[in-house]
């Protein structure tokens, strides 16, 4: 038996588009053998629709959509995911068709609730997973969430498992239609838990996940199929769509697992394409300032969208410094992007002699002052935007989590944009991408992987001045916002209280800069965005001995 994976890249509310994609990789399918083929969860509208599933129009089209791909299926079953109803409220379901008609659906029996998923806002849960059978093998049908009951992080959530009411005794093979968004740490995770399902069910196991970008999610593919050991007999290529075929009775292709600095960037690189390309942009812009984290940007914007649609923009002033220059123009020879140098010190002069006494008129600057460096961030953010007005190009900007987490960075400055592109990646990662893209040859120039970090917007500025060093801020951060651990409970395991407390502070305080930012793509566990919903007017600070006000 040989069952074809559809691993595919739909475009939310592109019916037509992911209709036709589905029907045309189920022909290949057939052509290729395939007795039986797996697309992924809601590929009929795409995932997540959100609040689109609010509109009944949406609803109606994707029953048309669906109604059609069922009308052109013939001898090979076809499993997809689309929306469906129960109790008059939708369902997210798994559908089989054959010979023009439906022969079994599924509704998704887990509904996630948690970090970026919401779906009890949108659906009904089934109450069992759906069977077919086809060919003599017994098929079980779940959708995504419906796998990973038994997680040990999501045990609890849900009143039961449906995979208890599967095993070798009724079922030969359990089929899986995912949208699992990629993080860092499903690497490896996602694998585990499938294998460990085959093994403890002792059935076979096909997950098809979907790939591609859609806002701030990336969805990395890598579909797989296991064996009633939990063995990985084929595996589909990561970040690309692809139609995988395999046969239960040897093995098939299984494409490698990237280690971690090859699978952010890949994935940075698929999420802007996407987002650039299902937003309708085909060009981007981004201000260069010689660091390395808009040279990171700039690195994923050239793979992307390709190197002679990338602009690069120097926006020097008085505390430019020279090298920051040559290395922002040496990057840009590197990539083959375009690069333009405007000298924005006569716009900043301009503001110094024009508001500078209006300013006075409120007492002298304190020693904590940061106008006039927030002045030149914003001028550069007003120059990227004219480009962006004029060229129609996609503004991408250029902050890592390490800066986003504590507030380093400028609203309306180095914050405009219409993509955060590393908003989720730290500083540390930024250098740890940076180098594997450096692997085979100089693309980013070595004085800006080895030069101290600075903003340059005052004289002999460096990024320390006003933070902890990188490599002692991102542990702290990665156990603040990804581990949810306590102020407390980092101090007590050994990081410096007063550090402590000054990171915690400056995370709170930021909050209201990060609700203003621009839709950043997700790698790690917890990002900035969908999946954390921090309120800005709140009394709680997480201090040691902070009984709930400051």
């Amino acid at each position: 038996m040989s069952v074809a994976l559809l691993q595919l890249n739909a475009t939310v509310g592109d019916f037509s588009a992911n209709s036709q994609l589905l029907l045309e990789k189920l022909r290949e399918a057939e052509l290729a053998g395939g007795e039986v083929a797996v697309a992924s969860e809601l590929v009929v509208c795409g995932y997540p629709p959100r609040d689109l599933l609010d509109s009944p129009r949406f609803v109606r089209l994707v029953a048309d959509a669906t109604a059609h791909i069922v009308a052109e299926t013939r001898d090979v079953p076809l499993v997809f995911g689309t929306l469906g109803t129960r109790d008059g409220r939708l369902s997210n379901d798994a559908v089989v068709a054959a010979h023009g008609r439906e022969i079994a659906r599924s509704s998704k029996v887990l509904l996630p609730n948690y970090d970026v998923f919401d779906e009890h806002r949108y659906f009904q849960p089934g109450a069992a997973l759906g069977r077919f059978e086809h060919r003599g093998r017994r098929y079980a049908l779940s959708v995504c969430e419906d796998a990973w009951g038994a997680v040990p992080s999501l045990v609890g959530r849900y009143a039961y498992n449906p995979l208890d009411a599967i095993d070798e005794t009724n079922t030969d093979t359990l089929i899986n239609l995912s949208a699992s968004p990629f993080t860092l740490s499903k690497l490896q995770q996602r694998d585990g838990i499938f294998a460990d399902v085959a093994r403890r069910r002792g059935v076979g196991v096909v997950m098809v996940n979907q790939v591609g970008g859609n806002d701030e999610l990336i969805f990395d593919g890598r579909s797989a199929v296991f064996d009633e050991q939990g063995t990985c007999l084929a595996r589909a290529a990561a970040f690309e769509a692809q139609l995988l075929l395999a046969n239960w009775s040897s093995p098939g292709a299984k494409a490698a697992t990237p280690d971690t600095e090859e699978a952010a960037y890949r994935a940075l690189v698929l999420g802007v394409r996407d987002y650039a390309r299902k937003c309708g942009f085909s060009k981007a812009v981004l201000g260069l300032s010689g660091g390395i984290d808009s040279a990171l940007v700039a690195c994923i914007a050239a793979d992307a969208l390709g190197p002679g649609n990338v602009v690069g923009v120097a926006m020097p002033t008085r505390y430019s410094s020279e090298h920051s220059i040559a290395d922002a123009q040496s990057l840009a020879k590197h990539l083959g992007i375009r690069f333009e140098l405007i000298d924005i010190d006569p716009i900043f002069d301009s503001y110094i002699s024009n508001l500078g006494d209006a300013l006075d008129g409120w007492g002298p600057a304190p020693a904590t002052d940061v106008t006039w460096e927030n002045v030149q961030a914003r001028i550069r953010g007003a120059t990227v935007m004219a480009i962006s007005n004029r060229t129609g190009a996609l503004p991408l900007t250029t902050g890592n989590k390490s800066e986003v987490a504590v507030g380093y960075c400028t609203l309306y400055g180095d914050m405009v944009g219409g993509l955060s592109v590393i908003s989720d990646v730290p500083k540390t990662m930024v250098y740890r991408i940076a180098r594997y893209i450096n692997r085979d040859g100089v693309r980013i120039p070595p004085n800006t992987l080895t030069k101290p970090p600075s903003a340059e917007l005052r004289p002999d500025q460096k990024d320390e001045d006003s933070l902890p060093p990188y490599d002692v801020l991102d542990p702290i951060l990665e156990a603040y916002i990804e581990e949810h651990r306590s102020a407390e409970e980092l101090v007590d395991s050994g990081f410096d209280r007063a550090t402590v407390e000054r990171v915690v502070k400056l995370v709170r305080g930021a909050e209201y800069k990060r609700r203003q930012a621009a839709p950043g793509l997700i790698l790690t566990r917890k990002a900035f965005g969908p999946g954390r919903r921090m309120p800005i007017a709140q009394k709680y600070v997480d201090l040691p001995g902070n009984k709930g006000r400051s």
